[in-house]
């Protein structure tokens, strides 16, 4: 009688390490980021790099402001509106930063009600997003074509340092830029859901999945960090 076979030996899997082993596990057929979907993750590496822009703009600004030795003009002046006969120091830069603060917090409540599969309340508080969105927008449109018509340029100024027009309109633009393009992706995707794109599967951008609101959550982390980034500016630019 012959002895009974024996199963073949177990293979053994060397996994490379270091770089080798981060691209082979990238390079495998399997999602890299095991509990989060990819475009959460995108969106959370978009805005590191962002950051990194974000932050060499301030570092630049901050570095021309204490090495120039003309007077920097004064914000309290510089972005005074006169009301009603009252000279009123950044009145408008207040209203601004309240109502970007505040759409932060109807953008956290349509993120609440999107995972409740309310589709009528997320729409419409992103909407009210959209909506707080434009006004800053608008506001900053208001407060460029004022400080233009006082001689401001990206070369010089009346009030001090030329460096000033240029800091002012490279990062109060970029800013701009990016709420620009967070109020037009909230109307798309408010659009989406308010439709019940989510719910019946309709497929296009962002609704290639019946039930997947995440996009709701990925469109609230971009806002989110457009809100924190004008903290900074306002600190920063305004206060200082």
């Amino acid at each position: 009688m012959s002895a009974p076979l024996k199963p073949p030996a177990a293979e053994t899997f060397h996994h490379p390490s270091g770089l080798a082993g981060l691209a082979a596990d990238w390079a495998s057929d399997q999602r890299t980021f095991k509990n989060v979907s990819w475009g959460k993750a995108m969106m959370w590496i978009f805005l590191l790099s962002d950051t990194f822009v974000f932050g060499c703009f301030l570092l630049a600004y901050m570095a021309a402001r204490m090495s120039t030795t003309v007077p920097w003009p004064n914000p309290s002046e510089v972005f005074a509106l006169e009301i009603a006969g009252t000279h009123m120091p950044l009145i408008l830069i207040a209203i601004m930063t309240f109502v970007l603060i505040s759409s932060s917090g109807t953008m956290a409540m349509a993120v609440n009600y999107g995972y409740r599969r309310d589709r009528r309340k997320t729409a419409a508080l992103m909407l009210v997003t959209a909506f707080f969105g434009a006004t800053f927008v608008g506001m900053q449109a208001f407060e460029w074509s004022k400080l233009i018509s006082e001689g401001v340029r990206p070369w010089g100024n009346p009030w001090g340092a030329a460096q000033f027009g240029s800091s002012f309109f490279m990062i109060t633009g970029f800013h701009g830029t990016h709420v620009t393009f967070g109020v037009i992706f909230l109307l798309i995707v408010a659009r989406k859901v308010w439709r019940g794109d989510f719910e019946t599967e309709r497929r296009g951008f962002f609704t290639s999945r019946k039930g997947r609101y995440e996009i709701v959550e990925i469109t609230g982390l971009y806002w989110h960090f457009v809100d924190l980034v004008w903290v900074f500016i306002f600190a920063f630019f305004y206060l200082w």
